[in-house]
């Protein structure tokens, strides 16, 4: 309280805005404040959360009580200070990308609902083909898989994805054949005239959605072989673009394609280095983004994301992440400058998610817009918009809680606000053309590029509600319950991200089934693999019984796409190795209650006689009591045997050696893996009320607005 000398009493807020903080003047507390609204600049009024202090524990005395007497004496303190945090602020997501590097501001509320709440730590080092050491980050569904084989091992079964044969890297696959070595000056290899107009569309169809690098689509195909037709040009740098176009279109047109295809792509190749010592243009980030692309569809991930470094710098160096600097180039190509921004954009943040490391390019100082609206103000149907969009909202996820380690309610509730917004704008378009069965000629590129956007939006809703999934498995494997008494807003977030890994495998189901989905897909195979994860510990975990329909769906698609993609082979026996443990673990608790329920119920009608057989092997010999006794994890005392289903055909084990190929070595450093997670899921991830809402009337249920 402040007091003046009128007698006037006048209760201070509890925060002030920024603006007013820092000219020190008297703020209304409200948002917009009243001194933004008089200076007719509501949108710059922010309010940031006044940080809590808590004093930090002993480290000799670090026990629950003296951690509650802390917090409490945090409570009382903030309580009694005048910047305390008051009950109500706002939370200001959806802002431009160029002013997300602030954090989000989070609604203020007592103390125990506005404390973070600690994600997992899942980065480590894997082996990559050649056995050396690479860093792979939280959001990775690699990482993912580490920690769900960890949670598995240890909780459900010690001989789950046994190793029984040596094996490669998941990460990256070492090259089928040799690269040529000739450097640059040696002659370029024959163009196949035949294949052109084939090449093309395949390249078409396996880049919409992702990539957008030339004026014209349509006059591709003949610009190519008019190329041809005059022995190449002049133009060394514009030919190996037009080489790496046929090259990504040999990938996957013919099996024989891929020798022909890697001979334009190792001369093109050589030719982009050759040209970095020279002047950079257009030609140079195409011809860097198309190698990236071609080292994504011949699964070499790694090399894919130091090649496209090279695209990223070399875009910086031209400006093309300013419009303005774009739009001296006249109309045209203005507009194909603009695209290959917004192309950058989302190969990088591809790359960056799924390897989980930092991206190359930002939008800190990038004026493109991501929008594109129609004369009535709505969002004009474009997959690469789209799909920059939503790959903009799972940067933020990564930054805010993957980066930060931590996620609150509010922060929650702010990222899921974005997702439905770009929900609004596009789920029911891109479900249209993905779901369009009309007769006549279909556009497979338009489909499957709606199809990976959507995948990627499933993936965005996956990774958010990721971490409360595993709180939740976890609870459930402790407590040896299969189902949740109450539903909780954790509960719900763990539905939520059961439900966007079953909306992601049905349209990838449908058009395999119709004949239209490429088998060149490395963004849907790999968001694929983390919804075959989340499936596989969903039905561990007692999500229901119809998640094994899905899971098997999941594990054909990733087979189907094994045909070309080497990654999916892995992918898929891993898939179904996690199935195969999650029946088997179904089973035995389905057993284990059976027997209970007869032992209650056999003397009712004398089903079971009271006498013991004796220890011949009867129903009552202690040996079956022991086995009853056994959980499900607890198979120690025969760790040589081979579970049942080792011998069926379908789901055999997983037939890799995850210590050495995964971990690399005996004593390779795991950053944390479920670092003291797995004692107190409760005391590491909060008593949170995550998102008080879905415990009310407010029905803020991701899985409704898919």
């Amino acid at each position: 309280m402040e007091t003046r000398a009128g007698g006037l009493v006048r209760s201070r807020v509890a925060n002030a805005c920024d603006t007013c903080k820092q000219r020190k003047i008297r703020c209304s507390g409200v948002l917009p404040c009243g001194y933004c609204v008089r200076r007719r600049d509501p949108d710059s009024c922010r309010y940031t959360a006044p940080r809590v202090r808590r004093p930090r524990p002993s480290t000799t005395t670090t026990t629950a009580g003296h951690r509650g007497d802390d917090v409490r004496s945090s409570v009382s303190h903030a309580s009694g200070s005048p910047g305390a945090a008051s009950n109500h602020s706002v939370v200001r997501i959806g802002a431009p990308v160029q002013q997300q590097h602030h954090h989000r501001i989070e609604e203020q509320h007592p103390l125990e609902e506005h404390e973070d709440t600690e994600v997992p730590r899942e980065a480590r080092l894997l082996c990559d083909a050649q056995g050396k050491l690479v860093f792979i980050g939280d959001c990775a569904p690699l990482s993912f898989f580490q920690t769900v084989r960890r949670l598995v091992t240890t909780r459900v079964d010690a001989h789950a994805f046994a190793p029984e044969t040596g094996g490669y890297s998941a990460l990256e696959n070492a090259s089928s054949r040799p690269s040529v070595s000739s450097g640059y000056g040696a002659l370029p290899p024959r163009v196949r005239i035949e294949i052109g107009p084939a090449a093309v569309g395949a390249y078409l169809e396996v880049t919409r959605g992702l990539i957008d690098l030339f004026e014209d689509d349509a006059r591709l195909e003949r610009d190519i072989i008019e190329w041809a037709a005059e022995d190449h040009g002049d133009d060394a740098l514009a030919g190996a673009v037009n080489y790496l176009v046929l090259a990504i279109g040999c990938q996957k047109i013919e099996k024989g394609g891929e020798g022909t295809g890697q001979q334009y792509f190792d001369y093109a190749r050589n030719v982009a280095l050759a040209s970095l010592g020279g002047n950079l243009g257009v030609a140079s980030v195409q011809v860097f983004i198309l190698i990236t692309l071609y080292s994504l569809g011949a699964c070499q991930i790694n090399a894919a994301f130091l090649f496209f470094g090279l695209a990223a710098r070399a875009a910086l160096s031209i400006g093309v992440h300013r419009t303005a600097v774009n739009a001296r180039f006249g109309p045209d190509i203005h507009r194909q400058r603009d695209r290959l921004w917004k192309s950058l954009r989302v190969v990088d943040l591809f790359l960056s998610t799924s390897m989980g490391r930092p991206p190359a390019t930002s939008d800190v100082d990038c004026t493109v817009p991501y929008r594109q609206p129609d004369e009535n103000g709505r969002e004009k149907f474009d997959l690469l918009n789209a799909s920059v969009q939503i790959f903009l909202v799972i940067e933020s996820v990564v930054v805010e809680v993957y980066s930060r380690r931590k996620i609150s309610p509010r922060l929650t509730e702010g990222i899921s606000r974005e997702l439905r917004g770009w929900s609004g704008q596009w789920l029911e378009r891109l479900k249209e053309v993905v779901e369009d069965n009309e007769e006549g000629d279909v556009d497979a590129g338009v489909v499957n590029g709606a199809c990976q956007v959507l995948a990627s939006y499933y993936y965005a809703v996956m990774l958010v509600s990721r971490p409360f999934l595993m709180v939740e498995l976890h609870r459930r494997l402790s407590d040896g319950c299969s189902s949740p008494t109450t539903t909780s807003g954790k509960s719900k977030l763990a539905d939520a991200c059961i439900d966007a890994a079953i909306l992601m495998v049905e349209p990838i189901q449908d058009l395999i089934d119709r004949g239209l989905m490429t088998r060149r897909a490395p963004v849907i195979v790999s968001w694929l693999f983390a919804s075959s994860l989340v499936l596989g510990v969903g039905l561990i975990g007692g999500f229901g019984r119809i998640i094994e329909k899905y899971c098997r769906a999941a594990i054909t698609a990733l087979e189907y796409f094994a045909q070309t993609d080497t990654h999916a082979v892995q992918y898929s026996l891993i898939a179904k190795s996690l199935l195969s443990t999650a029946l088997e673990y179904l089973e035995t608790k389905e057993i284990q209650e059976r027997a209970r329920r007869t032992a209650s119920s056999s003397q009712l009608f004398g089903l079971i006689p009271r006498t013991p057989r004796g220890s011949d092997g009867g129903l009552d010999g202690p040996q079956s009591k022991t086995n009853q006794a056994a959980g499900p994890g607890e198979s120690s005392s025969k760790p040589d045997k081979p579970h049942p289903s080792q011998d069926d055909a379908v789901m055999q084990r997983f037939g890799f050696d995850f210590e050495s190929t995964f971990l690399g070595m005996t004593g390779t450093p795991e950053f944390s893996v479920f670092s003291g997670f797995e004692e107190n899921a409760d005391q590491t991830f909060g008593a949170l009320n995550l998102f008080p809402l879905l415990d009310g009337d407010g029905h803020i249920d991701l899985a409704s607005y898919f």
